[in-house]
């Protein structure tokens, strides 16, 4: 890319470690000029516990709870990032398909994400940065996370 990056999307998830990895997308927005956007998706798979034989059943009273507090989290983020309000998105799904669905709709040329680099089953299994990385209709950066 010879101009360089013009929108770079960061997709965070909210547990540990987030700082670091908004801190490389915002490093890289700056230095390229590039426009950063913010992308935070609540998982939509229903909890199902079978080990006790009992199915809890999809409660929208919970999800709209996860929806707030998440909604809190990501403006926050975005403040102190100085991310526009058209440059967020907080989604409700499955995380690797909304980002992409995202990535695609507003012509981002980067997705910056955060990988635990797991091995053996945990990888074969697949993570969201992984699913983003061999998903994705642009570059994506996966900023390595220490295990704690």
């Amino acid at each position: 890319m010879e101009d360089g990056y013009k929108h770079i999307l960061l997709a965070v998830d909210f547990f540990e470690q987030d700082d670091i990895v908004a801190g490389r997308a915002k490093d890289l927005a700056d230095k390229c000029r590039a426009k950063l956007s913010i992308v935070h998706v609540v998982d939509s798979l229903p909890i199902i516990e079978a080990g006790y034989g009992v199915d809890i059943p999809y409660d929208l009273d919970l999800t709209a709870e996860l929806m707030a507090g998440a909604k809190v989290r990501l403006t926050r983020l975005a403040d102190k990032l100085a991310v526009d309000e058209d440059g967020r998105w907080l989604e409700i799904g499955r995380p690797k398909l909304e980002i992409i669905k995202i990535a695609e709709q507003n012509k981002v040329d980067l997705i910056v994400v955060g990988s635990h680099g797991r091995h053996g089953l945990a990888l074969l299994l697949g993570s969201t940065a992984n699913s983003v990385l061999h998903h994705a209709p642009c570059d994506v950066l996966a900023v390595r996370l220490q295990n704690n």
